[in-house]
C-alpha cells in the first residue's frame, strides 16, 4: 500500500545553469488527481525541468520532491519510487533490433508489478504487432509503444514529454481517452509537456508556461478556457477601453497584440468585460492563444 501524498511533485526554486541557458527558480507542483500541462516555446526549459524531476541531471539550487520523497533519492528508496513513475520522452529508447515482444519481456524483468495483460491490450489498441522490430516502427508507433510500456506497471505518476507527437488526430484522441481512463480513480497524476496545446484544452486541470527558463504563468485551465476572453477590436475601441474606469483593475486587459488592422486584447474575465462593454465582442480563448498573447503581447 503506497503512502498518500497531496502533491505528487513539489518543486521549489529549481535552478540549473548551462553555458547558454539557465533554468531560473522554477516552482511547480502537481497535485494528486490532477493533470498539469507544461508548455512554452522551444528552448524554454521544459525538458530540462523533466530531466531534473527524474534525477537524470543534477541541479544547482532548489528542492524537488517526487511522490513525497526529496531528490536525490536514497538507494533504499530508488527502486520503489521509480517503479511508481511512468515516463515517456519524445524518442523511443528501446533497442532498435528488439521486437515489441522483447519490450514486454523488459517490462517483466524490470517491474515486480508489471501487468502483461494491460501491455498487450494497449498494443492491440495501438495496432502494435508483437513481432514488429522497434527500428521498423514509425515515430508515432514508437511513441505508442513507449506509452504502453509506461502505463503497464501501474504507475502513480506519469511524466510525459511530447507523448502525442507524431500521432494523427484520431490516434491522439485515442491516447487522450486512455489517459482520461488512467485518471478516473482520482489517485494518480500526469505531468504532460507538449507543444500540442489542443490536447491540454481537452485533458489538463492546470497549465504552467515556461519562457527562457522561468515560469511566466501557472493557471487553472478553466481560468483560461472558461473565464478569460479574447477581444479583437479597432484602435478607437481599444483607446476607449484603455482610458475607461468601468472595469476594476483586476478585470482590465492584461495583454495586447497589435496587428495590421486590429488589436487583440486578452482579458482575464470575459463576463465582466461583456458587462462593461456590451457592444464589443469578447470570445472564448484557447490555451495556445492565451500563451501567444502572454509571451508575445504587450503588458498594459
Amino acid at each position: 500500500m503506497h503512502e498518500i501524498v497531496h502533491n505528487m511533485i513539489e518543486v521549489r526554486g529549481l535552478t540549473k545553469h548551462y553555458d547558454n541557458f539557465t533554468l531560473d527558480g522554477v516552482n511547480l507542483s502537481v497535485e494528486s488527481g490532477c493533470v498539469v500541462g507544461l508548455i512554452g516555446g522551444n528552448g524554454a526549459g521544459k525538458t530540462t525541468t523533466l530531466k531534473a524531476l527524474l534525477g537524470i541531471i543534477d541541479i544547482d539550487a532548489g528542492t524537488i520532491e517526487v511522490l513525497g520523497h526529496k531528490l536525490p533519492l536514497k538507494s533504499s528508496q530508488n527502486t520503489n519510487i521509480k517503479s511508481r513513475i511512468g515516463v515517456v520522452f519524445d524518442t523511443c529508447a528501446f533497442p532498435k533490433e528488439g521486437r515489441v515482444s522483447d519490450v514486454e519481456l523488459i517490462g517483466r524483468m524490470a517491474y515486480s508489478n508489471w501487468d502483461s495483460n494491460n501491455f498487450w491490450e494497449l498494443c492491440s489498441r495501438f495496432q502494435l504487432d508483437k513481432n514488429k522490430k522497434v527500428d521498423d516502427l514509425s515515430r508515432g508507433m514508437g511513441m505508442k509503444l513507449t506509452l504502453a510500456f509506461a502505463m503497464s506497471h501501474n504507475p502513480s505518476l506519469l511524466i510525459l514529454d511530447e507523448a502525442t507527437a507524431g500521432l494523427d488526430p484520431i490516434a491522439r484522441a485515442d491516447v487522450l481517452e486512455i489517459l482520461r481512463k488512467y485518471m478516473e480513480k482520482g489517485d494518480k497524476s500526469i505531468l504532460l509537456s507538449t507543444h500540442i496545446t489542443t490536447d491540454l484544452d481537452k485533458i489538463a486541470d492546470r497549465v504552467v508556461c515556461l519562457d527562457n527558463g522561468r515560469v511566466v504563468f501557472d493557471v487553472d485551465k478553466d481560468a483560461i478556457c472558461d473565464i478569460a476572453g479574447i477581444v479583437r477590436c479597432r484602435t478607437a475601441d481599444f483607446e476607449a477601453i484603455k482610458s475607461s474606469d468601468a472595469l476594476s483593475p483586476d478585470a482590465q486587459p492584461i495583454r495586447i497584440m497589435r496587428n495590421q488592422y486590429e488589436i487583440d486584447l486578452l482579458v482575464p474575465d470575459r463576463t465582466a468585460f461583456k458587462q462593461a462593454y456590451p457592444n464589443i465582442v469578447c470570445d472564448k480563448v484557447d490555451i495556445e492563444t492565451y500563451m501567444t498573447l502572454f509571451l508575445k503581447g504587450e503588458r498594459i
